[in-house]
């Protein structure tokens, strides 16, 4: 852990790999952690299943992009430049500026995870 959900338009593999290098380096700096903790999802998502502002995506619209952090808590100083890294990540793989993409973290106690069956706590 930290998991790390792209909700993202498909992209070729290699940006993908760039993107995953980018993040993985960006938490461990961020949040102190060693690379086998970080494991990212790939969601792609296609123009015609994206929406906003009520208007439909795809050929004017530009796609936003979302990045799900699933970890510990973390400190608001740790979060923050853990945003940082992870939108430049996604601005350079992706070629989009940074309005929009969106950084979401989904904090979790010890105690709300498990691994093997066994809680974080235990």
């Amino acid at each position: 852990m930290p998991y790390v959900e792209v909700l993202a338009p498909q992209v070729p593999s290699q940006r993908k790999a760039a993107l995953a290098r980018s993040v993985t380096d960006g938490l461990m700096s961020a949040f102190g952690v060693g690379a086998e903790t970080v494991t990212l999802y790939f969601l792609p998502i296609a123009a015609d299943d994206y929406a906003h502002a009520g208007a439909l995506g795809g050929q004017d619209a530009g796609q936003r992009i979302l990045l799900k952090v699933h970890a510990f808590r973390r400190s608001e100083a740790e979060r923050r430049a853990a945003a940082i890294a992870l939108t430049r990540g996604v601005c350079s793989a992706y070629g989009v500026p940074g309005d929009d993409v969106a950084v979401y973290f989904l904090d979790r106690d010890k105690n709300e995870v498990s691994h093997n069956a066994k809680l974080a706590s235990d």
